[in-house]
């Protein structure tokens, strides 16, 4: 017996959003308020995560919003030849308002709005729900550059990101906007079965943890949208039954060790990096889901 044909078109509809706009709709006032110490500041708000890629799914609980520095910005010059690099060093000029202050000054704000309801977190500042209120992570963070060519700031080419710092000091750079376009692309390309997919696969994952067949935080939605990012689209589409068992099938039968994030700036797996998957972990998750799909 498998999951039915019923249930799987039930687990890739969106979940509910009405609280969830309400939600951002309040954050966005309280952090786009001019009384806050940052107003003058060249600064954006936006979302990511599930709500903003249209993959929530219903239990969805946290929001993710994003508040951006845009007057300051850090670099990867990685790929730059050394005559670039040396360019960029020349024309390079220090921050007048850092990161860590534009941190502070948002945390300040927002424990003078919220007060307890306000807890620092790994990453992002949690935001505890309250009434109609959903639970919210705020992420500072500032501009990022990995730049491909600098010659001067009039002759550049770059991929643009953002850049924060986790709880521990360690500087994470990563491409939101990338996944979400790429995203939006696939799911257009795919006659829109992957964002329907993505939702199935979450569902799937939230049952399985239910069910105490794998551990919560095994396999994180970001994760799952990457993994799903590299099917072929000639996968996607049939039935329900067919698109999830040619998905499923593909991704367990496949060499994933090439996969990239949905970003295109990535590779999706690797054994330490803040901003991947770790092989292991996605090849348990599609193991117990083989299981799981075949015994339910």
């Amino acid at each position: 017996m498998t999951i039915s044909e019923d249930q799987l078109k039930t687990w890739g509809k969106q979940g509910p959003t009405a609280q969830f706009t309400a939600t951002y709709g309040t954050l966005m006032a309280c952090l786009n308020d001019n009384g806050s110490p940052y107003y003058p500041k060249d600064f954006n708000i936006f979302l990511q995560g599930s709500y903003k890629n249209d993959t929530n799914v219903y239990g969805d609980s946290d929001v993710d919003v994003v508040i951006r520095l845009n007057q300051t910005f850090f670099t990867d010059l990685t790929n730059l030849p050394e005559e670039d690099k040396k360019l960029w060093n020349a024309a390079r000029s220090g921050a007048d308002y850092t990161l860590d202050q534009f941190k502070k000054d948002v945390t300040g704000w927002l424990v003078k709005k919220y007060g307890s309801d306000v807890q620092p977190g790994t990453k992002a500042i949690y935001i505890k729900g309250n009434g109609n209120r959903r639970n919210a992570d705020v992420l500072v963070c500032c501009k990022h550059r990995r730049y491909t060519r600098f010659k001067s700031f009039s002759d550049q080419n770059y991929q643009e990101g953002i850049s924060f710092f986790n709880s521990s000091g360690v500087r994470i750079d990563n491409f939101p906007m990338q996944h979400r376009d790429h995203c939006t692309k696939k799911h257009q390309d795919s006659k829109n079965w992957f964002k329907h997919t993505a939702r199935v696969y979450k569902n799937l994952r939230n049952s399985m943890i239910k069910n105490k067949l794998i551990e919560d935080g095994l396999a994180p939605s970001y994760f799952i949208e990457g993994m799903l990012w590299n099917v072929p689209l000639d996968r996607f589409g049939g039935t329900e039954q067919q698109n999830f068992r040619d998905t499923l099938d593909w991704l367990w039968k496949v060499d994933r060790s090439k996969f990239v994030c949905a970003n295109d700036l990535y590779y999706l797996f690797h054994p330490t990096s803040l901003v991947t998957w770790r092989a292991e972990k996605c090849e348990k998750f599609l193991s117990k889901a083989i299981d799981h799909y075949n015994a339910a």
